[in-house]
């Protein structure tokens, strides 16, 4: 049995590779887990493979905050140190050390 090991972490700030917004993860899912209608909406000649992690990001661009879900693949460190604005962010972090942010604890 192998295990999965993802490259980035809950509370990471990123940014997607292809597109113009940025993010805080907030969950992990090692393989796809997500309905078989949203996969198949991404262009063929760009869909990620299912058998890598994919990350639940607090995700934010110059014009709205949403939650995205994204390929390990197509995300990238964000180092710009630009503060997230995201809402949500207070609801599921309690503050931030060093360029990542930690959760509230339940």
């Amino acid at each position: 049995m192998s295990t999965k090991i993802a490259k980035f972490s809950i509370g990471e700030v990123v940014k997607h590779k292809h597109f113009d917004f940025r993010g805080i993860i907030y969950d992990v899912d090692f393989e796809f887990n997500n309905s078989e209608e949203w996969y198949q909406s991404i262009p063929k000649d760009v869909r990620p493979k299912k058998n890598q992690p994919f990350y639940h990001l607090l995700a934010e661009n110059n014009e709205i905050t949403y939650e995205a879900y994204v390929s390990e693949q197509n995300l990238l460190i964000d180092d710009s140190d630009e503060p997230i604005t995201h809402p949500l962010l207070n609801e599921i972090f309690q503050g931030k050390k060093g360029s990542s942010y930690f959760k509230q604890s339940n």
